[in-house]
Parts: structure tokens; sequence; C-alpha cells
């Protein structure tokens, strides 16, 4: 999880510190094939506030990493049922 949370924030440009970040993995278990991640990361990058999508399809979920002052998980996991794929924030 360390490792993922790095990776992610990595890709951000320096002007996303300006709010500090927020993090929520999301479960996914309708993934069933290889190219179901793909799917899903395209829905949730089109949410107006997502910084890195993080999709692993062995373990069926998705961290997002984006601004709660633009959007909340709420609308994450409305994306991805959108495209086919209900989600759930983990606890």
């Amino acid at each position: 999880m360390r490792k993922t949370l790095f990776s992610l924030l990595a890709l951000l440009p320096l002007t996303a510190f300006a709010v500090t970040p927020k993090m929520v993995t999301l479960e996914v278990p309708t993934m069933t094939c290889p190219v179901c991640p793909i799917t899903v990361k395209k829905a949730l990058v089109k949410v107006p506030g997502v910084s890195a999508v993080s999709v692993d399809y062995e373990g069926k979920t998705a961290t997002v990493v984006f601004d709660a002052e633009i959007t909340q998980p709420d609308a994450l996991t409305r994306a991805t049922k959108e495209a086919g794929y209900p989600s759930s924030v983990r606890k």
C-alpha cells in the first residue's frame, strides 16, 4: 500500500499539492477479465478532481487520489457503476 501511495503521488504535478490530496481505495468485485481495469481507470480519471488512479485487477481494487474540494468518494463509485463496474469504498 505504501509503495502504491508513493507511486501515485509521484505522478502528481506540484500544483496538485496546493490542497492536500485525499486517497481512497474502492472495492470493484465485478472486474472479471484483464481488460476490465482499463475501463475502470478510464471512468475514474474522467471525474473532476481526480489526479491519479491505480487499478489492481488481482486485488479487484482501484486506488484513487483526488481533491476533496472538487469531488467525493460517492462520485467515484457512481463513475465506476455507470461504466458497468459497481464499487464501494474499502473500510
